[in-house]
């Protein structure tokens, strides 16, 4: 299985370590093309008009000025740079070597700076989102498009990949050879079920916990059914799975209102 997530908005920025290395993160293939965006962005981020361009208001300018040394700023593994909803409920800052070293295996990030990222490789915070347009680079979708699915694609290599991104994560990377299925959440209240944003996140992030700790790697999408559905009666209600005539699979994963 190959499970993709999307990083989070925060992210908590290493007090110390050496910076970033290319040559060290997963997929070497996407060095230049990390260091072609890095680069952008840290001369964006020192520009009159970088809040606009980065699409955030003046609470985050520190976060900005921070991406102007982002080549020198301290790095640390993705496990505990991005500390959002989904990963605080996977509990992956505290994921023990067993579980990181299948996770570096199994899990991607998606990101708009490093185009994908193991939960163990080193990586320093920074202020970037999928949605920008980064100078003459354009659109940051359309360019990891170009780029990521020969990577992933290869680390997928017909296995069953998870997708908990949001739509501008999934417009940078479309699984083409492997089994695709797509993770919602709704929630049930008074015999009614409705889609839910906040706690959808966390709810993936239960999931993704889940599968990393279940000694069953599910090959099809009735599998990964099967494997949720051993949430129900905690995090979970009920678990359904839809399939599509063209696009992925649909997994939805219910809790209770």
């Amino acid at each position: 299985m190959l499970i993709l997530l999307p990083p989070s908005e925060g992210k908590t920025a290493p007090a110390a370590g050496d910076p970033v290395d290319l040559e060290a993160l997963s997929h070497a293939g996407l060095a230049p093309h990390r260091q072609r965006v890095a680069d952008a962005l840290a001369k964006v981020s020192g520009q009159r008009n970088a809040m606009d361009v980065l699409g955030v208001g003046a609470s985050l300018a520190g976060e900005v000025e921070r991406n102007r040394t982002v080549w020198d700023n301290p790095a640390a593994a993705s496990s505990t740079v991005y500390t959002g909803v989904l990963y605080d409920a996977a509990g992956m800052a505290d994921w023990d070597r067993a579980t990181l070293d299948k996770a570096a295996l199994h899990v991607r990030t998606v990101s708009a700076l490093w185009g994908a990222v193991s939960p163990a490789d080193r990586i320093p915070a920074y202020r970037l989102s999928m949605g920008t347009t980064l100078g003459r680079l354009g659109g940051l979708a359309t360019y990891w498009r170009r780029h990521l699915p020969a990577e992933l694609d290869a680390l997928a290599d017909g296995r069953l990949v998870i997708d908990c991104r949001s739509a501008s994560y999934v417009a940078a990377y479309r699984p083409t050879d492997s089994p695709w299925v797509t993770v919602s959440v709704q929630r049930e209240l008074n015999g009614r079920r409705a889609v839910v944003s906040h706690m959808a996140k966390h709810t993936r992030g239960l999931l993704t916990a889940h599968l990393l700790r279940d000694d069953a790697t599910p090959e099809t999408a009735q599998d990964l059914a099967d494997a949720a559905a051993g949430m129900v009666g905690e995090a979970l209600v009920d678990v359904t799975l839809a399939s599509k005539a063209k696009g992925p699979d649909e997994l939805t994963l219910v809790i209770a209102g």
